[in-house]
């Protein structure tokens, strides 16, 4: 839903604004770094906190990406391939660093900053991704949502069934949540014309918010006792 939202809202935001990619970067970026800290010097996990911080970046993930590709005339396999090598690389640093990839175990400073690092490389590569299979190789919203919705199925299968390794399990669906929500999110606000349903970025981005708002409140009052460090669940 984050993803989706995060979609929606940088095209709201660019052009029923009139912000453009620029301006609007630059202020999601502001109000991106704020949440950070706060969410960095947060003593404890405060949902609305958190997920405001995980929005936040799924617009300036998307914003990256967007500008890179229409404002610089990035082609989407290079950026898809550019930040699919940044995760990875960021992945593998946190790995060689602290022996772990599990968010359970994020309990310092330079964990959480690997931590949020690998967020926005999987939010810009979700938006890269879900944009090549839907545009750049012109198999439209609905089959690119369908296609890695039926990846984060096997891997979910492969989990339950074959047993692999809980945390690769975690991550590689964790990735594909990406560009399965940037491929919802456009099949439902673009119009009928070009393949979407025709809800607009507005509207979209309206009911993905109530929803998030909603689960976040219950995240709220269920974990008002949690005394665990940030980023730990």
């Amino acid at each position: 839903m984050a993803t989706t939202v995060g979609e929606t809202a940088a095209d709201f935001l660019n052009a029923k604004l009139n912000l453009g990619l620029t301006g609007t970067a630059m202020a999601t970026g502001v109000l991106l770094v704020a949440f950070l800290v706060a969410q960095m010097n947060a003593r404890k996990y405060v949902p609305w906190i958190y997920w405001m911080t995980v929005v936040l970046l799924s617009i300036f993930g998307t914003l990256l990406t967007d500008n890179l590709v229409d404002n610089f005339g990035v082609p989407l396999q290079t950026t898809t391939s550019v930040f699919g090598i940044a995760l990875v690389v960021t992945l593998a640093a946190w790995y060689a660093s602290e022996r772990t990839l599990s968010i359970h175990t994020i309990t310092t400073t330079r964990r959480e900053l690997f931590y949020w690092a690998a967020v926005l490389f999987t939010f810009a590569l979700g938006t890269a991704a879900g944009d090549l299979a839907a545009e750049g190789m012109h198999l439209g919203y609905a089959a690119a949502a369908q296609i890695y919705g039926g990846l984060i199925a096997a891997v979910v299968c492969a989990y339950y069934i074959l047993r692999i390794n809980a945390i690769a399990a975690f991550w590689i669906a964790y990735v594909l949540t990406r560009p399965f929500g940037a491929s919802c999110g456009d099949l439902l606000s673009q119009p009928s014309s070009i393949g979407g349903m025709g809800l607009g970025v507005v509207g979209t981005s309206v009911i993905f918010l109530i929803i998030i708002l909603g689960l976040v409140a219950y995240l709220t009052l269920r974990q008002k006792t949690v005394s665990t460090p940030p980023g730990q669940r």
